[in-house]
């Protein structure tokens, strides 16, 4: 069988811990910031995991 070409698209929104959970960063925090709340604005600067058959479809897109 031949080796799987790395979704170079998804290595580049995600990483892999060394536990083998998936990080993403969250949306909405670009542009439009002055009418968001401080709150809002630190949740959205933290990073998220994603879970479930989300992960395992990221994970098969990177190879791992």
């Amino acid at each position: 069988m031949p080796k799987l070409k790395t979704h170079k698209g998804t290595a580049k929104r995600v990483k892999i811990t060394k536990t083998g959970k998936v990080t993403r960063q969250r949306a909405f925090g670009a542009h439009l910031l002055a009418k968001k709340s401080k709150s809002r604005k630190r949740r959205i600067n933290t990073t998220a995991t994603v879970t479930g058959g989300t992960a395992k479809n990221i994970k098969r897109a990177l190879g791992v």
